[in-house]
């Protein structure tokens, strides 16, 4: 009799919680998500690239927030956790071959952040599709290398292998049409006109120097062959088909004017009870694509991408601000975090766990929320969905418990197809939970999809589904209120 009483106490007990967390989750609603966006992602704030006017007044609409609804503010009594980033724009780059001189965005376009420090003069391979078979074939070291690539996708591989085989200068060319190299330098032409940022200063000597992308018509002059001749080389099976293609002369110069950028993460937190050591991660990226000088539309405003994340994380961050006022404050702390810098490479994130403010070791998880407010073309008819990532990837409870936490509150069809790792968008390793997972804490990633407006001016809030918003986020939520209030912490058993 006594263990029935104690179990109908203690199933009363998760009843009450469960109500309790039912009348939270539950004010996280659509107008509130739509007020805010209103703000982000309007024209005033510029497409909010990595700094801008426009991300600076993003940090600082984040950081009002967080102290208008009384979260700590976590770095030196702040809100912004100040990242130092470095922008390289390219200023001068051309190859000259013979008599023929190319300059970029023309015939070649080159893509790094090393200065060559002058006119470089450089003999010149052909080292086939970089295989190793190739490399045995060739000597690259100190000369440039030409290679023939089937795409962009490889460009890095190809890159690190000739440069550890000592190559000095790598070029690549494509197998693919005229037109379809010029499209590709048309748009990354744009993308590349402010600079790359990166977290630590270009350092002339690492592996990472940059490459020329070269046109067909370039690739014949550089080695004084017909590209056909090339390709047939690289596709040959005969041995030391490479050998027979004579190095050439060339020289080339890269100019890069070097900055520094200073920006912030947007970090608030709220102190947990019994178990505040330990640390939930709710998090988002605020910043986006800035403008474009292409058609009558100039702001990309970044809606959904990551305006629909960032809106999410200020809400719940008022709820559960909200909750621990009337006295149902979670037992581990929670940290509510906006970063910078993810469209260029993951940067805030990357930095924030180089320098975290909290101990890594005492956080729990990491809820990523990136685009969270559309419907993509696979779930037209049925909006009722979210793509899941990275749930199992570390921890099997944390799937488990995701799942349960769903099927109990809010019902959305979970959509695991990104989540395989051999999927060609790699989504896994793409948003800012990535940063965490590589130090081994289990993460989720919430996604809504690839649409049509995904990076384009088009992605504004107009055509955001507020309700469809609130329902994801509600379910982050509850996800969340569960993990900062369980007795143990979610256990790590995958690798």
């Amino acid at each position: 009799m006594l263990i029935f009483i104690f179990s109908l106490v203690c199933d009363v007990l998760v009843a009450q919680e469960n109500e309790v967390a039912k009348n939270y989750g539950s004010q996280i609603a659509a107008p509130d998500v739509k007020e805010y966006l209103s703000i982000l992602a309007s024209d005033a704030l510029e497409g909010r690239k990595t700094g801008t006017r426009g991300q600076k007044m993003a940090a600082a609409f984040i950081a009002d927030h967080f102290r208008e609804i009384g979260l700590i503010p976590p770095v030196n009594e702040g809100y912004e956790q100040p990242v130092e980033l470095y922008s390289a724009v390219v200023t001068e780059a051309h190859v000259s071959a013979g008599t023929e001189r190319y300059d970029n965005f023309g015939e070649i376009f080159y893509f790094g952040s090393m200065d060559t420090g002058g006119e470089v003069q450089s003999d010149i391979v052909f080292g086939g599709k970089g295989t190793e078979d190739d490399y045995k074939q060739v000597d690259v070291k100190d000369k440039a290398v030409l290679l023939l690539a089937s795409g962009i996708s490889s460009l890095r591989m190809l890159s690190l292998t000739a440069r550890g085989k000592g190559a000095k200068m790598i070029y690549v060319v494509s197998d693919g049409s005229p037109e379809e190299f010029h499209t590709l330098t048309d748009r990354m032409k744009g993308f590349v006109a402010s600079g790359n940022l990166n977290l630590k200063k270009p350092d002339p000597t690492s592996l990472n120097k940059g490459i020329f992308l070269v046109s067909q018509p370039a690739a014949q002059k550089l080695l004084n062959i017909p590209f056909d001749q090339l390709k047939k080389a690289a596709e040959d099976p005969k041995k030391n088909s490479l050998k027979k293609i004579k190095p050439g002369k060339i020289s080339y110069q890269v100019e890069v004017h070097l900055t520094t950028i200073k920006t912030e993460n947007v970090l608030g937190y709220l102190e947990g009870t019994d178990k505040k050591d330990e640390l939930v991660l709710v998090t988002a990226h605020y910043d986006h694509i800035g403008t474009t000088t292409s058609g009558d539309d100039h702001v990309n405003n970044g809606a959904d991408d990551d305006g629909s994340g960032t809106v999410s994380v200020l809400d719940l961050a008022r709820i559960f601000a909200k909750a621990k006022k009337e006295g149902h404050g979670p037992r581990r702390s929670i940290l509510f975090m906006t970063f910078v810098g993810e469209e260029q490479g993951l940067l805030g994130s990357e930095y924030y766990v180089e320098h975290p403010v909290y101990p890594l070791a005492g956080t729990v998880v990491d809820l990523n929320i990136d685009m969270i407010g559309r419907t993509d073309a696979e779930h037209k008819g049925n909006s009722n969905y979210v793509y899941v990532i990275g749930s199992d990837k570390l921890s099997s409870e944390l799937h488990q418990l995701s799942e349960r936490i769903n099927n109990e509150y809010t019902k959305l069809t979970f959509d695991y197809t990104y989540n395989d790792e051999n999927h060609p968008s790699n989504l896994y390793r793409r948003s800012d939970h990535w940063n965490f997972a590589k130090n081994g804490i289990p993460i989720i990633f919430y996604f809504d999809g690839i649409h049509e407006d995904y990076h384009q001016p088009s992605d504004e809030v107009s055509k955001i589904d507020f309700d469809l918003l609130a329902k994801r986020a509600q379910c982050v939520f509850y996800t969340a209120w569960e993990i900062a209030n369980r007795d143990a912490r979610i256990i790590v058993d995958r690798k």
